[in-house]
């Protein structure tokens, strides 16, 4: 716990915490509440689909080059735009979705979720800046960055609770007006924090160009490992209602929303116990090891008999994923430079997001089968075993660009002293 009361002294970090969260419950909120307003205003679910797509989709192809702004300019200017941008888009929506026309509500889903603020990246970027070496907090990063997944996890719980509550005492409109507020005010007093002013603008010798972060040695890796539990997560969302549906009939969607608020409850935990735990094992270990008890736990759904054994499994399984997403981003904090972590960070959302899509897609088509819920589950394990086995080669890409890291970050070694001697003649 000393760990944690040391995090939240360091200067802007409150602010970090508190304001990172009020900021991202929109994340949680707007997606649902989109395609409820929508399915009212046309009366179809597939139209909402539609809609809600559009909205996930734009805000994942553009959020890297949001992010390699970003990097150019600094976090504060980009997050002052998009939190003026954000609401309108959703404002818009309401519009379009009051007069019941599909292209025009899916061509305002997409201004929206295109001008969603790059918050996850620039909190991240935050961090790791906050616990440089020379900033004599390096040792509080991994605590500092498993507070901030655990936080970001919860996200995902209150969001749909929020949404039921909204929905229930007011409309789906209300809830999205009210997630344009939060989103836009959050944003706001996260720009005039210290922590997001103090992140300098990338100098124009090491401005991101062509394909930027993608070329980092070992980024690339981590990017496929971190899409396989994207396309893991997607599946098991899909899988779980399907489950919920087959063992009770009425009341199936109250008992999936339960089951997926206790998934992620359970991640949340697990996030801030990894942040005392400390391992002192490599990073790339730490990875290949969580990635690989993802998978098992997510195996072990497969054979639950009824609803209230596979709540206690996704429960106890839940608490290996805040962790993995904790370690991944330590990695990545490690090896890219810092002129490029925003666009890095954007791609850490963007290619999750398009995976969970798939995999929700691919486990649809499974669980359409007769008998096809436990293979549905499998299917997400194994996609999971897959990305394991690539964190898992001991000479591969990840643990070359993480011994990389550690090499240059010590004075005396020949990486360090090229680097040094780089800088000083530029």
């Amino acid at each position: 716990m000393r760990q944690y009361v040391a995090v939240w002294r360091i200067p802007g970090a409150p602010l970090l915490l508190v304001a990172g969260v009020l900021a991202r419950l929109g994340m949680g909120v707007t997606p649902l509440a989109l395609l409820l307003v929508v399915e009212q205003a046309t009366g179809r679910y597939a139209s909402a689909g539609i809609a809600a797509g559009s909205y996930a989709l734009s805000g994942a192809l553009i959020s890297p080059v949001v992010g390699r702004v970003a990097d150019r300019l600094g976090s504060t200017p980009v997050l002052r735009a998009s939190a003026a941008a954000h609401p309108v888009g959703l404002v818009a929506l309401l519009l379009a979705a009051s007069g019941g026309s599909l292209p025009l509500i899916c061509a305002a889903a997409v201004f929206a979720g295109g001008t969603y603020p790059p918050l996850t990246a620039a909190i991240r970027s935050a961090w790791i800046g906050l616990t440089e070496d020379g900033t004599g907090r390096h040792h509080l990063r991994s605590a500092a960055l498993a507070v901030e997944t655990s936080l970001f996890e919860l996200v995902f719980v209150a969001g749909p609770l929020l949404v039921a509550v909204v929905v229930l005492v007011a409309s789906p409109a209300a809830a999205i007006a009210g997630s344009a507020i939060v989103t836009m005010a959050g944003t706001l007093v996260l720009a005039r924090g210290s922590a997001m002013r103090g992140q300098r603008p990338a100098s124009p010798d090491t401005r991101t160009r062509g394909l930027g972060p993608l070329l980092v040695p070992g980024f690339a890796v981590v990017l496929v490992c971190v899409g396989s539990l994207g396309a893991a997560f997607g599946a098991v969302s899909v899988t779980v209602p399907a489950y919920a549906t087959r063992h009770t009939g009425a009341g199936a969607d109250g008992l999936a929303g339960v089951l997926l608020a206790v998934w992620g409850l359970g991640s949340g935990l697990g996030g801030f116990g990894y942040g005392m735990a400390r391992p002192r094992a490599p990073l790339p270990r730490q990875f290949a090891w969580l990635l690989g008890a993802v998978s098992l736990s997510t195996a072990v759904l497969a054979i639950m008999p009824d609803a209230l054994t596979l709540g206690i499994a996704l429960a106890i399984g839940g608490a290996t994923i805040a962790p993995t997403l904790t370690v991944y981003t330590t990695i990545v904090g490690r090896i890219v430079p810092a002129g490029m972590r925003n666009e890095a960070g954007t791609w850490l959302v963007t290619v999750p997001v398009a995976a969970n899509s798939a995999g929700g897609a691919i486990a649809g088509l499974i669980v359409d089968q007769p008998g096809g819920i436990p293979w549905s589950f499998l299917f997400a394990a194994a996609v999971i075993g897959a990305a394991t086995v690539v964190a898992a080669w001991p000479a591969g890409p990840i643990t070359r660009a993480d011994a990389a890291a550690t090499a240059n970050a010590i004075p005396g070694t020949a990486a360090h002293d090229g680097r040094t001697c780089q800088a000083g003649n530029s």
